[in-house]
């Protein structure tokens, strides 16, 4: 099956107060700085290999909110679809980096767009990085409103974020 696509979920992972910064990572492998993503397993549904994945290359949990996007190229000659979501990263790290992640830089936007290697990424995360940031921002805004009786947690099922990821 040369030809049989491969695919992948990752994400673009925000933490920070008034200066939020992206999560990069560099590999092992070539020293290449990329956004968190890898391959998905089989069967997997996408939205938890991107949640695996970035816990795995960044030590940080995350809650994955909207998607944000697909990029497509080859990669071994085959065609690769790389899934990305907007994700928030827990305050504290609480698993280690995996071992084919030399280092993990959380940067202000531009920054990030700077250090990336791949020209692809860099055009994607320049694309959709502010759109990224101001939705992070207009929803820590509703929550400052809305009082702490009457918040409740919204609960998306997967099946649902599946839903709105393919419109």
């Amino acid at each position: 099956m040369a030809g049989s696509t491969i695919h992948a979920a990752g994400g673009v992972v925000l933490r920070g107060g008034g200066r939020p910064r992206v999560a990069v990572v560099q590999r092992s492998k070539d020293g290449l700085w990329v956004l968190p993503r890898g391959k998905l397993m089989r069967g997997e549904n996408p939205i938890v290999g991107a949640r695996r994945e970035v816990t795995e290359e960044t030590g940080f949990r995350v809650r994955v909110r909207e998607f944000l996007g697909a990029i497509t190229y080859r990669a071994q000659g085959r065609p690769k679809v790389v899934q990305f979501w907007r994700m928030q990263a827990a305050a504290q790290p609480s698993h280690e980096v995996a071992d084919d992640i030399m280092a993990v830089r959380w940067l202000p936007l531009a920054a990030a767009v700077k250090r990336l290697n791949y020209p692809l990424e860099k055009l994607f995360l320049h694309n959709v990085g502010r759109y990224a940031i101001r939705r992070r921002k207009r929803r820590s805004r509703k929550k400052a409103r809305t009082p702490a009786a009457k918040a409740k947690p919204r609960r998306r099922s997967i099946h649902k974020a599946l839903r709105k990821a393919r419109r």
